[in-house]
């Protein structure tokens, strides 16, 4: 199918006040780490540690966004987006988790009002892991108390930003940050907690609970979170393989989702004592106003090999074709949790956006300069009809934040991957956008 046949089977088929955005992380593309009195974070320690990141590289400079962001705000312009989200650095914010650094705030207000000149809808994150660093002495997630410092958070952004921006989200991937960077430590913090980092999901839900008090205190009113959920595929086909993906289900998906929709947590008994306190399944339940949706791809799970650290084995599942992370391409895994969490949560689920969804494809300019990244294109064609399947199931589908607006610092893999619309050489900072930059524009135009 041609780009232009591409962009005929979508138009107008997700209606004029859908809202069509892209997305952003602060840590992967700020830089400026020692600038304005911003204090140090988990991931700043992270990067200096040996081996902790491929390359040794870190996002102390990124992509400059921190000094460049009026000339990003003109693309997202350029690109037709109606609204960007991004996330605000925490240390930047309270350096040393109290006092709070003025030129911080200004910085996060001056890019609302740039993006506000250009018709954007600014769609802030108030965390996407980059706590400040001088919790960790007493624990950092581990420890309740950081739930107290974070609502104070929400309340001092919120108080200086709320009359300006009309969609907030608390915490990004709840799951990733807890299972990545305190399960099994490939992510900042870097701790192996094992199961015991299901203390540290508790913690993320009550902070995003007590953070949505605050903020309703200030009088913010269109509040929710950006999650990370996946359908899980049993893979081998045996009882045991089923049972695996069951719990790996509730780990990933229902540990996330059900202290928010239902006010119960689904596994019972493995919450310390010190760190749950009577009350606090009601405090997550903040009514949210809507639900963030991060997805990539469904995760296979089968029974657990021999020495296995957890009682199950994460696996491919099927697929003809996979990005350049070796993530699997599976749209209809999109429709099928779109459905599935329907079908779960019935009228308990609130209206969705889409917060991130993309793919890494690592296409590079050609000797013209050009970016032909045909394959990013194709993937989220392909996914945005996945989407509006589940719309057409009666899922309350109301937007969608492409992942990424630019290539960006990945976590881990460094500058490995590139998941962005718009190509940075990170030697020079020139932004080039690639050819699906000129796609996704022409979507969101054939929707007006």
């Amino acid at each position: 199918m041609s780009n232009s046949d591409n962009i005929a089977a979508l138009a107008g088929k997700f209606g004029p006040d859908f809202v069509w955005g892209v997305s952003t992380a602060s840590y992967q593309i700020e830089g400026a780490v020692d600038e304005d009195g911003r204090g140090r974070s988990v991931w700043d320690d992270f990067c200096d540690t040996p081996g902790a990141v491929l390359n040794g590289e870190s996002g102390a400079v990124a992509c400059d966004h921190y000094h460049r962001f009026r000339d990003d705000v003109q693309l997202m312009s350029e690109l037709g987006v109606d609204a960007y989200r991004f996330s605000i650095s925490w240390p930047r914010i309270q350096p040393d988790g109290s006092r709070i650094e003025q030129r911080g705030l200004d910085f996060y207000d001056r890019l609302v009002d740039a993006l506000l000149e250009k018709g954007i809808q600014p769609s802030p994150t108030l965390f996407h892991w980059d706590s400040p660093a001088v919790f960790e002495s007493n624990g950092g997630w581990q420890n309740r108390a950081i739930t107290d410092r974070f609502a104070e958070y929400a309340h001092i952004v919120s108080q200086k930003l709320g009359d300006r921006v009309t969609r907030w989200m608390t915490i990004n991937e709840t799951n990733i940050f807890t299972l990545l960077g305190h399960a099994i430590g490939e992510h900042a913090p870097g701790k192996e907690l094992g199961f015991d980092a299901l203390n540290v999901a508790w913690n993320l839900m009550l902070a995003h609970g007590k953070a949505t008090q605050a903020m309703r205190a200030n009088g913010i009113k269109n509040i929710g979170i950006a999650n990370n959920h996946a359908p899980i595929w049993p893979v081998g086909g045996r009882q045991e393989d089923i049972d695996a993906a069951g719990l790996y289900d509730i780990i990933y998906n229902k540990v996330f989702l059900d202290p928010i929709l239902r006010g119960t947590w689904p596994l019972a008994g493995l919450i310390d004592p010190e760190v749950a306190e009577a009350g606090d399944l009601a405090i997550m339940r903040q009514p949210l106003d809507f639900l963030g949706i991060n997805h990539y791809n469904p995760q296979g799970i089968s029974a657990p090999s021999e020495g296995a650290p957890f009682p199950f084995d994460l696996v491919d599942v099927p697929a003809e074709t996979h990005n350049d992370f070796g993530w699997p391409i599976v749209p209809e895994g999109f429709t099928e949790l779109l459905v599935g969490l329907k079908a779960e949560y019935g009228d308990a689920l609130p209206p969705i956006y889409i917060t991130e969804n993309g793919g890494a494809f690592n296409e590079t300019p050609d000797e013209a300069g050009r970016v032909r990244d045909q394959r990013r294109i194709d993937y989220t064609h392909d996914h945005l009809l996945a989407i509006k399947k589940a719309m057409d199931a009666d899922v309350d589908v109301r937007g969608y934040f492409h992942w990424s607006f630019m290539d960006n610092f990945e976590w881990a893999e460094g500058y490995s991957k590139r998941f962005g619309l718009v190509f940075v050489d990170y030697e020079t900072q020139q932004r080039i956008p690639k050819d699906s930059f000129h796609w996704y524009n022409k979507v969101i135009t054939s929707q007006k």
